[in-house]
């Protein structure tokens, strides 16, 4: 048993359990939650149980000894650091008078909002309060530490790798820290590092951003960004008030705000600099895709397509690259036809195909977020020419390239979804419409 749970081979638990307590399957299931079908497969080794709060439900449903729980699962779930009986009717592993009881009530109340299949999904929305408590106290942060500037900006820099590589579990675990000490730091500042620490302040928040506006925390994204917004202030830089002005386009997209959206997004390139350098004409040249990505959500054709013509002019001179943490060059340009085509509607969706036929992002150029961004925006395009299977491809192809990313995406569900309707029962669609929580209904 304890060699099954180190190997976190719940088939193998369910099999010694049943053979211990001379149990049925069906007495599994009733304990567990498990489907019976589910629990087959799984005590056959044709599928592996990954999904953390349907894994908390088998076994605490078992009552399993807390030490003989994996310590990730023990450390991340309080009910097994809680003494746990295992004399249920004289059963080997019963479930306690204290496990949770049904699929309602499960330890890990987090996840529940967007049913956790792994511990990414969990461990990233377990951190949305942290992060909401060190936010609401950004003026009057807690006591702490205060590291010297220059090691602040590479941790500040670091988090913005791990967000352009879509690696939110590692930013969800590292940023609320850095948040309260950038805060203390700011009070501590003299007078001519201020602008530099509001900089630095700026690059987190947009980190922290990915968080709530990924999964979901609309109103968190909104707070974070108006920070952004005030600390940007601070820096008394037209590039980061460019940059900021750039990601407030979330709360627009959040609220179904299009024509306002765009309307900001004019204001800011009218204010933005001059192209002086490659700094400024990537800051332009990106709030320019953007504006025109929330100009074919506004169904504004000819908006979408000027603004597009203009990042591309802007493109031209310029290497793909991260400018001011936003990637902008050819590439992006090319990636935000697809979106503004695709955003359109099917009138426009040949454009989208013409624009990525033959055509891949490069990794050594363009992040990963970017990059699977590109494929999830594709396969919408493939669904609504009615190619699935290519649909499907360009899905798994996002999944490779930034799994967390992927997962978390609605759009990903919503083409899932309508491939389920579409197809008959696949292995490979089921176990991909699994993974990012999507369930067939009767009526599909």
């Amino acid at each position: 048993m304890r060699a099954a749970l180190a190997a976190w081979d719940f088939g193998q638990v369910s099999l010694l359990v049943r053979q211990h307590g001379s149990l049925r399957q069906e007495d599994i299931v009733h304990l567990t939650g498990l489907s019976q079908a589910s629990l087959s497969l799984v005590e056959s080794g044709k599928r592996r149980l990954t999904n953390l709060d349907k894994i908390i439900d088998f076994l605490s449903g078992l009552s399993v000894p807390a030490d003989l729980v994996p310590r990730p699962l023990r450390e991340h779930n309080h009910f097994f650091q809680q003494p746990v009986r295992s004399d249920r009717e004289g059963l080997p592993y019963g479930r306690s008078t204290t496990a949770p009881r049904g699929p309602g009530t499960r330890g890990m109340s987090p996840s529940t909002a967007r049913g956790a299949e792994d511990p990414s999904d969990a461990q990233v929305l377990e951190a949305l309060p942290s992060l909401s408590r060190v936010i609401a106290s950004y003026d009057v942060p807690d006591d702490g530490p205060a590291r010297p500037l220059f090691e602040l900006e590479a941790s500040v820099h670091r988090m913005t790798a791990l967000r352009l590589s879509a690696q939110y579990v590692d930013l969800a675990q590292q940023v609320p820290d850095l948040l309260g000490e950038l805060s203390r730091v700011r009070q501590l500042a003299r007078s001519g590092e201020r602008a530099r620490v509001a900089g630095l302040l700026v690059e987190a928040y947009r980190a922290t951003d990915a968080l709530a506006f990924k999964f979901g925390a609309s109103d968190l994204s909104a707070r974070l960004i108006e920070l952004m917004r005030w600390a940007a202030s601070e820096t008394e830089d037209p590039l980061t008030a460019s940059a900021v002005a750039y990601v407030r386009t979330e709360t627009f997209f959040a609220a179904r705000a299009h024509a306002a959206g765009l309307r900001a997004l004019e204001n800011a390139i009218d204010e933005a600099p001059a192209q002086s350098n490659d700094q400024a004409t990537a800051a332009r040249g990106s709030l320019h895709m953007r504006a025109a990505v929330i100009a074919a959500r506004a169904g504004d054709t000819d908006a979408a397509q000027t603004h597009l013509v203009a990042a591309r002019e802007l493109g031209k001179g310029l290497r793909e690259g991260i400018y001011r943490g936003t990637a902008f060059g050819p590439s992006s340009v090319r990636i935000h036809q697809v979106s503004v085509a695709v955003s359109l509607g099917d009138g426009h969706v040949p454009r989208a195909l013409e624009a990525a036929q033959g055509w891949a992002p490069d990794e050594r150029e363009m992040p990963a977020e970017r990059r699977s961004g590109f494929y999830i925006e594709l396969a919408l395009a493939q669904l609504q020419a009615q190619r699935d299977d290519d649909a499907f491809a360009s899905l798994n192809a996002a999944r490779r390239i930034a799994p967390q990313h992927t997962r978390a995406h609605p759009w990903v569900r919503q083409a899932t979804r309508k491939l389920c309707r579409r197809r008959s029962v696949e292995p490979a669609l089921s176990q991909f419409a699994e993974w990012c929580n999507v369930t067939r209904s009767a009526d599909e």
